[in-house]
């Protein structure tokens, strides 16, 4: 499974994502403090970067479809590097939301990075292939809060910024290592709707070239499904990301010092990065081989609504801390698997377009609960988990429709993959 281009794109996306990760237990603090944000002004900060990416998600994924993986990541690493400087040096609010909307709109780092791996990897084994990218997920999350947590504690809270643009600007570099994997070439042509009926899993010879247009993306019910499950799960995601560190300074650390509270959010967000490099790393594999894609998506959302009921009843940072992990093992047995299902809803030729529009439908559902997460905060300070929790279980019944249509498919005889996929 391992080569060279494998674990040199997952260094890159380990660097990236620590890099990124240091300022996720600080930058809502950071507005609120340095800044003045209410908890509606936080909310709309991290929504600002998920709506930028949700217009240029898309456009990221199909032109490095025509273009090449490489140059794309470059020029998204580049635009991470400007963002963090820019909030490193802000000295107003407005440059924080300048600086989140550039992030956004270059942000295809991950997409590009997951359509590379995908280029590489056979079809029978991409499951375990995003896994590793969640994996290097954990490992940035475990490395990336707590340091953020450590430098904003001992120099000042914009050092961890100042730090996020250096790893970006490293990424950027080490991308001139990778061997492209796409040739360039003209747009695809535009061929055959995809039918409302059919088959979760298409092989790449049944179908001409699909332009994934927006028309197109509405007539395959498949993929439509898949992203719904992947929104309804996110939306609780959006919620934890916009309001955990002005919970946790409320509820799990009122009475402690700034650096003591910056220190704390951080290691019980290095938690979620454990739990997603154990899930990746022990769980996955066998899991899969065990029960395929669809069971592990309901397994994952069972997970999500017992982390965050825990999250909302407990007033302990170490308890806290259990629910974190928890809720990353969740997203780790959730989303590789979506991801699987949704590159089978199209052909082999457009596997980064589709990755962009999956990413797209978990940005748009991030927006959303990232830009009502602050109202619904001021409500109640648990509210945005409960309101996690309910939705995660509400994704198990389109999921359960996802493993009965994939398990109708799977009797269905298929092509067998050429050696080139």
């Amino acid at each position: 499974m391992f080569n060279r281009r494998l674990i040199t794109i997952l260094s890159i996306v380990f660097v990236q994502l620590a890099g990124a990760a240091l300022i996720l237990p600080i930058l809502p603090l950071y507005a609120e403090r340095q800044f003045k944000l209410t908890p509606t002004g936080v909310s709309l900060l991290v929504s600002s970067y998920f709506i930028a990416q949700f217009f240029a998600g898309p456009l990221l994924g199909q032109l490095s479809d025509r273009y090449g993986r490489v140059p794309l990541l470059i020029i998204s690493q580049l635009g991470s590097a400007v963002s963090f400087f820019i909030m490193a040096a802000a000295g107003n609010a407005w440059l924080l939301f300048v600086a989140r909307i550039i992030d956004g709109i270059t942000g295809g780092n991950v997409i590009i990075a997951q359509a590379y791996v995908t280029d590489i990897t056979p079809r029978e084994r991409r499951t375990e292939a995003f896994g590793y990218i969640f994996a290097v997920f954990g490992m940035g999350f475990i490395i990336g809060p707590a340091l953020g947590g450590l430098l904003s504690a001992w120099f000042g809270t914009r050092v961890p910024f100042i730090v996020a643009g250096v790893a970006a600007l490293i990424t950027s570099a080490a991308c001139l290592l990778l061997e492209e994997t796409v040739p360039t070439r003209k747009a695809a042509p535009l061929s055959q709707d995809v039918s409302p009926q059919a088959p979760l899993l298409v092989p790449a010879a049944s179908l001409e070239t699909i332009r994934l247009s927006p028309l197109q993306v509405l007539r395959n019910y498949p993929l439509l499904l898949i992203m719904g499950i992947a929104f309804i799960c996110q939306f609780g995601l959006g919620m934890m990301q916009a309001t955990f560190p002005l919970f946790a300074a409320a509820v799990l650390f009122p009475k402690a010092s700034v650096n003591t509270t910056n220190l704390g959010i951080g290691l019980i967000l290095a938690c979620v990065g454990v739990g997603q490099l154990g899930t990746q790393t022990w769980l996955i594999r066998p899991l899969n081989k065990r029960f395929g894609d669809a069971p592990l998506v309901i397994l994952g959302s069972l997970l999500r609504v017992a982390a965050m009921t825990i999250i909302a009843m407990v007033t302990s940072p170490w308890l806290s801390g259990f629910g974190s992990l928890f809720f990353a093992m969740g997203i780790g047995l959730t989303m590789p698997p979506l991801q699987t299902l949704a590159t089978h809803t199209v052909d082999e030729s457009l596997r980064g377009g589709v990755l962009g529009v999956f990413q797209s439908a978990v940005s748009l559902a991030i927006i959303f609960s990232t830009a009502v997460a602050g109202i619904i905060f001021t409500l109640g300070f648990t509210l945005p988990f409960w309101t996690g929790a309910i939705l995660s279980l509400v994704a198990i019944l389109p999921a359960v429709r996802v493993m009965r249509r994939s398990k109708q498919d799977a009797l269905v005889p298929r092509p067998t993959p050429s050696a080139a996929d």
